[in-house]
């Protein structure tokens, strides 16, 4: 499960998507069903968020993503069960005076490169936070963006390191792992101070 966003992405014409709760899943399984070609989805074992779930269902554009939360400071792109792992941290941040921007990307493939550009000119700062594999996942396909639109802006990833993950429930493991509120309250001081420094030295 660690490497699904990793081997899937790379599959030609693939729709691939990654919901954040079960509201979510039922409108991109609406979505699946309209749309002409492959599709996937990827949601975590276990129990959804407790949302009640719709009785009319309507579907995500193919590759929109959303802007839950609006700041200047510092930009989280998050997929799955990362963005309400990222809403708790910006939570937490504020309080500390950091106003950081959520995006819910929604989709590995095709990314919302408009809206992805667009929250990133915005802020001097980006972080990714995927339930994946770092090398080739969802915030190796934002570096790929970012690149090949010539922003040039610090880049930070949560995500899954490059070694086999041991046994345990899913709360422990991701809290080892980083995979949680702290893990990216974490990254955003990192590149706050790093972005502090520079302006002091210059």
């Amino acid at each position: 499960g660690v490497f699904d966003l990793s081997f899937l992405r790379h599959i030609p014409n693939l729709n691939f998507a990654v919901p954040r709760n079960e509201v979510e899943l039922q409108r991109l399984m609406k979505t699946a069903s309209l749309t002409a070609g492959p599709f996937a989805y990827r949601y975590p074992r276990g129990n959804g968020v407790g949302l009640p779930l719709l009785d009319n269902i309507d579907p995500v554009p193919i590759g929109r993503g959303e802007l839950l939360r609006e700041g200047s400071d510092g930009l989280v792109i998050a997929v799955g069960i990362m963005v309400d792992e990222a809403l708790a941290a910006a939570d937490q941040l504020v309080k500390q005076g950091i106003n950081i921007a959520v995006v819910d990307a929604r989709f590995i493939k095709p990314l919302d490169s408009e809206l992805i550009i667009a929250q990133a000119e915005k802020v001097p700062f980006v972080i990714t936070a995927e339930e994946n594999s770092l090398q080739g996942g969802f915030g190796a396909a934002v570096l790929e963006l970012l690149s090949d639109t010539g922003l040039t802006i610090p880049v930070l990833r949560v995500g899954i390191p490059d070694n086999f993950v041991g046994q345990g429930t899913q709360k422990e493991l991701r809290a080892q792992l980083g995979l949680d509120a702290e893990g990216i309250m974490g990254k955003v001081k990192q590149a706050t101070q790093y972005q502090n420094s520079k302006a002091t030295v210059g």
